[in-house]
């Protein structure tokens, strides 16, 4: 059997059984490069869906917050790219948009999966691939957006015991993987607020998450340009164990079938924005997905798209409440945008 074909289970169990129990890390970065690498995970058939998935207007009033920004910044040479690009949906919708405020950069994905590569060429045929952001060109400034790309990285999770603070490690019993709690103490990095929660509070960082940032924004400061990052989160840090599993539209025991099923947690937008301001990027934000979208002109991208096509007129609507409305996705998704220090703040984070 390959390594792509169901052995990540197998192989997870033999370097427990081996080497002992790995952290949650570990476990959560092995289990979503499997996933992602082996399926499109998206849509009615697929285990979720995105804000570019529900609809066009997302993608674009996304691009033409790239084009306001390119375009108060003098127009520089510049190219779009985008972390985690899922299908291409999100990018063919905001290019378009771009394109009709003048903007027609080169795009680049940072991608892994050769699966949703090959749905990113059906709906961006021009675009080209990087593994990472090292392989991003440097030749202007980037225009850049990462949607429920973060909330995808491994995360580690600390707990309060009655021996003080200690790692949530994940061992297994055959191939049954299970949480359990490590020896080692890592009470002197906890932040000082914290360090009296009761027992059992979890407290989750992403150093992976907080690496990609600073790497991201001293790119965006070195060659010039904007980041807008959009995922469900929370501005920390803060107490809460927010690991959950996504499989047919459904939550499923995080810790069952790693590999086939989507593991995500809450993104902590403050501690993302001081990675950014660690590289002497300018960070605006959080704000909400809700606040944003509206701030950009939703509602009139509705009365718009609806004139054109009235029988579409309900749908639409019905696709504003669910991206904007605060029971749905407008208070629990967020925002932040980083910029390079000169270029003007980007639209709707004033």
């Amino acid at each position: 059997m390959s390594e792509t074909e169901g052995a990540l289970p197998d192989r997870l169990a033999r370097a427990i059984t081996l080497a002992g129990p790995i952290s949650l890390a570990q476990f959560m970065g092995a289990a979503n490069a499997h996933y992602y690498a082996t399926r499109d995970p998206l849509g009615t058939n697929g285990d979720f869906t995105t804000a570019p998935e529900i609809s066009q207007m997302f993608g674009e009033l996304i691009g033409l917050s790239l084009a306001d920004q390119w375009d108060r910044a003098g127009r520089p040479a510049a190219r779009y790219v985008e972390l985690g690009p899922g299908r291409g949906t999100l990018a063919a919708d905001a290019l378009r948009a771009m394109a009709a405020a003048g903007c027609t950069p080169p795009v680049q994905f940072v991608e892994t999966s050769p699966t949703l590569r090959a749905e990113q060429a059906k709906r961006v045929p021009h675009a080209e691939w990087a593994f990472d952001l090292v392989g991003v060109a440097d030749d202007g400034a980037l225009l850049v957006v990462a949607n429920e790309f973060f909330d995808a990285l491994p995360i580690r999770q600390l707990v309060k015991t009655p021996e003080g603070w200690r790692e949530r490690l994940v061992a297994c019993q055959d191939t049954l993987f299970l949480p359990i709690v490590g020896a080692r103490g890592f009470d002197p990095i906890i932040p000082p607020h914290l360090r009296d929660a009761p027992i059992g509070s979890v407290l989750e960082t992403a150093p992976a998450a907080v690496a990609i940032m600073r790497q991201l924004a001293k790119r965006i400061v070195a060659q010039g340009g904007c980041a807008i990052v959009i995922d469900y989160g929370y501005s920390g840090p803060a107490i809460g164990d927010t690991l959950q599993a996504v499989r047919g539209h459904g939550f499923v025991n995080p810790y069952d079938d790693p590999g086939e099923q989507d593991l995500t947690a809450h993104v902590d937008f403050a501690t993302l924005a001081e990675a950014a301001r660690a590289e002497d990027a300018v960070a605006y934000g959080p704000v909400e997905q809700g606040a944003l979208l509206s701030a950009l002109g939703i509602d009139a991208r509705v009365q718009a798209l609806s004139a054109k096509s009235p029988e579409r007129a309900d749908g639409l609507r019905a696709d504003r409440d669910r991206l904007v409305d605060g029971e749905q996705m407008g208070s629990l998704f967020k925002a932040i945008a980083i910029t390079s220090p000169g270029w003007p703040v980007p639209a709707g984070f004033a």
